[in-house]
């Protein structure tokens, strides 16, 4: 991408593929007992981190925040069915969690876009692999997958919309086939005309069927019907990537769906949210404070947006829209300390989940003890094989929890 309209650039983010090896004593030989849990590699030889406070009690001395209804009014029997799809765990399946990870504080599992990796895996509060994808046969001759920076669920719950940011497409899966049903860009090839793409980021399918996804290097935001071969809705000009919604946007990297039926927008240039609508209206405009890169910013609650900040070391910031500090995570080193993190989300408990991309784990900090009560990856070490991520940078809650369910409009 060319620097001359930007006012800071943003680097694609698999530039920053920099592992952090941490030498130790090696890790024991894990026996896979089934086929669909066998990854494409073995285990690097490092040490596997801890999670922080492991003699803590993740209830003792809290109070338990009733979990939150989804927005839709989906019932625990339909997360049920919506699930169902899901292989069975055989008997005497590892788990793969980090030693003093909570189980309790996830309400179900969860979708995570392996980036490097090039693929999709669901893990369970407890650690099993349930789900992998693609397996042998799930793309079509000629099909690719790969570098998926995000996934989340449709609102129906049947498919997964996947952005493959830096092989500017986007695509959506049949969960129940396997196959990828519809797909917006050319693999491989950047551009703005229709049909194409140029690093888009968090594409999300809204109840009436349209994608909606920022697309970061032509300073734009996009709606494309499903199944369409064009864009439907656009605000942005591509080319002019400064600050000045909803004529111009710094090179969005967000456009999260809000319950009141707006959009929450992150711009990388200048470090800006905006809460705006389809229709040319901007409501607020804030910088989340002190962040250097925010990156999917999302409401969490009235007046309560969380963002990440896509730096080493990173952080995490709950701020409301008069851009005041109302929580922050932000170790400078040891075990909690960030490295690139693209994403965080509320739990219906008040904890917050996120990709810790750089660290190759997801994690789960509890922001009134400000410690890692739940972790699936090692930390520094990249792999492949149960219990490894590389560079994950995506993820969403299986439904009723998932994205749409909980935080777009019903």
């Amino acid at each position: 991408m060319a620097a001359g309209p930007h006012n800071r650039r943003p680097v694609p983010k698999s530039v920053y593929r920099v592992r952090r090896l941490v030498v130790g004593s090696g890790i024991a030989a894990v026996v896979v007992v089934a086929i669909w849990l066998v990854g494409s590699g073995s285990p690097p030889q490092g040490r596997a981190s801890s999670v922080a406070d492991q003699s803590r009690s993740h209830q003792h001395g809290r109070s338990q925040p009733a979990v939150n209804a989804p927005a839709n009014g989906t019932s625990n029997r339909t997360s049920n069915r919506a699930a169902a799809w899901l292989p069975p765990l055989p008997r005497g399946a590892p788990s793969y969690l980090a030693p003093g990870s909570d189980p309790s504080v996830l309400p179900g599992p969860i979708l995570i876009a392996d980036k490097l990796n090039n693929r999709l895996i669901i893990v369970d509060p407890q650690g099993h692999v349930r789900w992998i994808w693609p397996q042998p046969g799930d793309l079509a001759p000629g099909q690719s997958f790969l570098i998926p920076d995000d996934a989340f669920f449709t609102p129906d719950g049947r498919y997964i919309i996947a952005t493959e940011e830096d092989d500017f497409v986007i695509t959506v899966i049949d969960i129940a086939t396997g196959k990828i049903v519809w797909r917006y860009g050319h693999p491989g090839v950047p551009g703005s005309a229709p049909g194409y793409l140029w690093n888009p980021d968090d594409a999300m399918m809204l109840r009436n069927g349209t994608v909606i996804s920022a697309d970061i290097k032509n300073c734009r935001l996009i709606q494309v019907p499903d199944g369409g071969t064009a864009v439907s809705w656009q605000e942005g000009i591509v080319g002019s990537c400064i600050h000045n919604p909803p004529l111009q946007y710094g090179s969005p990297n967000g456009v999260f769906p809000m319950p009141n039926g707006h959009f929450l927008v992150t711009e990388i240039n200048g470090d800006w949210v905006d809460e705006i609508n389809t229709s040319g209206q901007v409501y607020w405009s804030t910088h989340p404070p002190s962040v250097n890169y925010p990156s999917d910013s999302n409401r969490i609650g009235p007046d309560r947006y969380l963002t990440v900040d896509y730096s080493s070391p990173g952080q995490v910031v709950i701020f409301n829209r008069a851009g005041q500090t109302l929580w922050r995570y932000a170790p400078p080193s040891g075990p909690g300390e960030l490295n690139h993190p693209s994403l965080a989300v509320a739990l219906p408990n008040g904890d917050i989940l996120l990709n810790d991309d750089h660290n190759h784990r997801i994690i789960v900090i509890d922001p009134t003890t400000n410690q890692i009560v739940w972790q699936y990856g090692h930390d520094g070490v990249a792999g492949s094989a149960p219990g490894y991520l590389d560079n994950p940078d995506g993820l969403d809650l299986l439904p009723p929890y998932s994205y749409a369910d909980r935080f777009q409009a019903p």
